[in-house]
C-alpha cells in the first residue's frame, strides 16, 4: 500500500521546520486517475468536503422545486459558513417559511465564527444559537427533505428517510460502498470513502449533464457554489477567496481535519486530498497547488499567494519563513 507523501513544507530561515503528509487524486469523468498522490485507495470521512453530496436527495426528491428554493439556498446546503448576518439571516428566513425555529435544528449552537456575528452575540449577552452552526444551512436542507418525504424531527438518524436517500446518493456518486460513518461535529453522519471515491465524485459532478435527475441536480449544486462563494464560506476563508479568483469556474470545499475537494466543469476533472494530521494551513497550500498545476488558478493572483508559498509573519509583521508546496511531490 502506498504511504502518504510530503505535500507541504513549513519552512522557519533555513530550516525546514514542520513537514505534512497527505493523499490526492485527480479523477476524469469516467472515474479514472489522471493523476496522485499517497495512497487513492486510502478511507477517510470527508467531513464537510461532500456536503454537495448530502444535499442531491435536497433536489433529486423533488423537495427544492417544491418549496421553492433559491440558489443562495441551495449554496447555503453545501456550505460550512462563517455566522455571519449574510448567513444567518438567510437560514432563519428558511426555517420560517417551512414554519420552524432554531429550536427544530440538530446541529447545535455555535459561537459564530465572523468577526462581526461574535461581537454583536457577546456585547448583547445572548447566547449563540443553533443557525450560528456552520452547518446550519445543510441541516435546513435536511428539515427541508424532511418535510417533503413525511419523516419525523430527528432527521439525523441513521435510518430516516433523509439519511437512507444520503446514504443512497452518496454510494452511487462515490461508486463505492461506504465501510461505515462517523458522526461529524454537526452530529450528521458522515460516510466513509476513499480518497479515489471523493475525487471520483467530485469527477461526476464536473461532468454532469441535463439527462438525467441526478446531473441535473449536479449542475444545480455546482452552479449555487460558484455563484454565491461568499455564502459557502465567508471573508477571508480559502473556500471563497479561491473561486472568487477563479471567477467561478470552479467549485471547490474543505472539510474538516484537512480535506479539500475541487470541482472542474471545463475540465470535466474532481479532486481530492486530505492531510494526514488534520492541519488547514497545509490542504489549503495544496489544493491552491494542485488548481495551478491544472491551470484553474493564477498562481500570482492574491488569494493563492495568501495559500500557496505564503509568508508566515511574527507579531511585529516580520517574515520568519514560509508555507510552501513539497518540492518532493509536485
Amino acid at each position: 500500500m502506498n504511504q502518504a507523501v510530503p505535500m507541504v513544507e513549513v519552512w522557519r530561515g533555513e530550516f525546514l521546520e514542520s513537514l505534512h503528509r497527505g493523499h490526492a487524486v485527480v479523477c476524469d469523468e469516467k472515474g479514472a486517475i489522471v493523476q496522485s498522490w499517497g495512497d487513492p485507495g486510502k478511507v477517510i470521512l470527508p467531513r464537510s468536503s461532500c456536503k454537495m453530496l448530502q444535499a442531491l436527495p435536497l433536489i433529486e426528491s423533488g423537495a427544492a422545486d417544491a418549496f421553492g428554493l433559491t440558489t443562495e439556498q441551495l449554496a447555503l446546503a453545501c456550505a460550512s459558513h462563517q455566522g455571519a448576518a449574510i448567513h444567518t439571516t438567510r437560514v432563519q428566513n428558511w426555517l420560517g417559511d417551512l414554519g420552524l425555529g432554531d429550536a427544530d435544528l440538530r446541529c447545535g449552537p455555535q459561537v459564530p465564527n465572523d468577526p462581526d456575528a461574535r461581537d454583536a452575540v457577546f456585547r448583547n449577552h445572548d447566547k449563540p444559537c443553533q443557525w450560528h452552526n456552520n452547518c446550519s444551512g445543510k441541516h435546513t436542507g435536511f428539515l427541508t427533505l424532511s418535510r417533503y418525504l413525511g419523516g419525523g424531527p430527528e432527521y439525523l438518524d441513521i435510518g430516516h428517510p433523509v439519511q437512507l436517500a444520503v446514504r443512497e446518493a452518496f454510494e452511487s456518486v462515490t461508486g463505492e460502498a461506504s465501510p461505515g460513518y462517523g458522526i461529524d461535529g454537526c452530529s450528521a453522519p458522515n460516510f466513509a470513502t476513499t480518497v479515489h471515491g471523493l475525487a471520483r465524485a467530485m469527477a461526476r459532478f464536473a461532468s454532469a449533464d441535463d439527462s438525467t435527475a441526478r446531473g441535473r441536480a449536479m449542475q444545480r449544486l455546482t452552479a449555487a457554489m460558484t455563484a454565491h462563494p461568499d455564502l459557502v464560506a465567508g471573508e477571508k476563508r480559502a473556500c471563497t477567496e479561491l473561486m472568487r479568483a477563479m471567477d467561478g469556474q470552479v467549485a471547490i470545499k474543505t472539510g474538516a481535519e484537512a480535506v479539500f475537494v475541487a470541482i472542474l466543469p471545463q475540465q470535466r476533472l474532481g479532486v481530492a486530498l486530505k492531510i494526514e494530521d488534520g492541519a488547514s494551513r497545509a490542504s489549503e497550500c495544496a489544493i491552491a497547488e494542485i488548481l495551478v498545476r491544472l491551470g484553474a488558478l493564477d498562481p500570482d493572483h492574491p488569494m493563492t499567494l495568501r495559500r500557496r508559498n505564503a509568508p508566515i509573519l511574527n507579531r511585529r509583521q516580520i517574515t520568519t519563513g514560509y508555507i510552501r508546496p513539497s518540492p518532493a511531490s509536485f
